[in-house]
């Protein structure tokens, strides 16, 4: 300790001084430290935020042109909902997918406006030979598929029908097509029902559809009138096609064998092509068409309201006067249809058949049709076929409501058109008979193995 003048002073030179003072030179470098690595780090990520993102090597984008795109090897895509799956995508990193639904009323041109689409290519498209009447008429419901970029069309897809899909795609020199086939398979399905309340509730139990059990009616109506011969109790078994892809099922197909058994009489029809140039139809066990030379009611009606009677009261005149047909009540404008092939021998205004038409068929045999509200565009002379339209249910002439007057005239008698025995098509020629029984007996097994139960797939 050394003294000084006015006090004491101690030294702390060793022993205070000296850490005091390095300690304070240490934090400047302490700060410096710290701080350092963080001003680092954040001009790296600054750095960073202006660089593309690096990816592994095996997720690069690969720029992809048209030429090298693999539209003319298509693959499918997703589905829509529950229908097919309808068209061929592009790799996702070559376009976007759009599925443009057609509404009523809209054309593509319209669906490619709001689309923000190329016109330029729709235009094109359009002029491709033999495909670009695919593209000008669309119907409400239609789906079409595209891929595009940018607006630019990279392939477009239309289902022509259930079998045929087209495909429009960008090729190395324009615009290339195709039409890809898609197979169908077939099922074979049976089904039994007893009438209880009405045809269409026995096939709805019977698990067929309203349109399988409108053909069936269509194949027997020759022989039973579905309006007002069917009683409850009247059984029916019927074999048809399914028509399936890809597990889905696309439609009902023909009916193959059926038999309706109508107030204990039994019809049965199997379906049989006799060659290549004949259209296939229905044939009996015998062989006989069940299609015969005329439609027992040539229009779809409601109720018969007059039956053929030859001591009827008229309802208008007050007296007794025999009414020579059947009066087919049915709304204004229900379609007339010729109850057989022939030729129209007058076409006008009758008495007080109103609007009338007259055909000649062979074997001496006429029809007419009366009270209709207007003609077809048939004129006198020309000949008609079997289902053709001829006319519309009207109320011409002396009528108290809308019907079909028809009669059936047979060598200028007058006969009850649903009574006469009308005569039978042309049967299975001699030299058939064989091949179509053996193509027949095991349909009518079939039938007999569903006969009594419910809706069954066959192997």
């Amino acid at each position: 300790m050394k003294a000084h003048s006015g006090g004491v002073r101690h030294d702390y030179n060793d022993t205070v001084i000296r850490p005091l003072v390095a300690e304070r030179r240490r934090w400047p470098w302490f700060l410096l430290g710290f701080f350092l690595p963080l001003v680092t780090v954040s001009i790296i990520l600054m750095n960073e935020t202006d660089r593309p993102e690096i990816l592994p090597s095996a997720f690069q984008p690969v720029e992809v042109t048209p030429e090298q795109s693999p539209l003319v090897t298509p693959s499918p895509d997703e589905t829509l909902g529950n229908s097919e799956k309808l068209y061929y995508e592009t790799p996702e990193k070559i376009g976007t997918n759009l599925a443009l639904l057609v509404k009523n009323g809209e054309s593509l041109d319209i669906l490619f406006r709001r689309n923000n689409l190329s016109l330029s290519d729709l235009a094109t498209m359009t002029q491709l030979r033999g495909i670009g009447e695919y593209l000008k008429i669309m119907m409400p419901g239609d789906v079409i598929q595209v891929t595009h970029r940018n607006g630019e069309i990279l392939s477009l897809a239309r289902e022509l029908d259930e079998i045929r899909l087209l495909n429009i795609f960008r090729g190395s020199a324009g615009f290339e097509t195709n039409i890809i086939r898609r197979e169908l398979d077939s099922r074979k399905v049976g089904a039994n029902g007893i009438i209880q309340t009405s045809l269409f509730e026995a096939g709805q139990v019977a698990g067929i559809s309203d349109l399988v059990t409108m053909n069936m009616a269509g194949i027997f109506q020759w022989d039973i009138d579905f309006i007002q011969d069917v009683r409850i109790g009247d059984e029916f078994t019927v074999v048809h096609e399914e028509l399936w892809r890809e597990g889905v099922k696309i439609k009902d197909g023909e009916i193959i064998a059926a038999e309706f058994i109508n107030q204990g009489n039994s019809y049965r029809a199997v379906r049989y092509k006799i060659d290549e140039n004949s259209p296939a139809d229905y044939f009996t066990p015998e062989g006989l068409n069940v299609r015969k030379a005329f439609i027992r009611a040539p229009v779809d009606f409601k109720r018969i309201s007059s039956s053929f009677n030859l001591n009827r009261r008229h309802p208008i005149l007050n007296r007794i006067r025999a009414h020579r047909g059947v009066d087919y009540a049915a709304p204004m404008g229900t379609p007339v249809k010729a109850a057989g092939d022939g030729k129209i021998t007058f076409r006008g205004t009758r008495n007080g058949y109103g609007n009338t038409v007259i055909l000649q068929h062979g074997n001496n045999i006429t029809t007419l049709y009366g009270h209709m509200s207007r003609f077809a565009a048939s004129r006198i002379g020309s000949r008609v076929e079997q289902g053709q339209v001829i006319g519309y249910v009207g109320q011409s002439g002396l009528a108290t409501g809308p019907h079909l007057h028809y009669e059936y005239r047979l060598g200028g008698v007058h006969r009850n058109p649903r009574t006469v025995s009308l005569p039978p098509s042309d049967p299975i020629p001699t030299e058939y008979w064989k091949e179509f029984q053996a193509a027949a007996e095991p349909l009518w097994r079939q039938l007999d193995l569903y006969r009594g139960t419910r809706l069954t797939q066959l192997e």
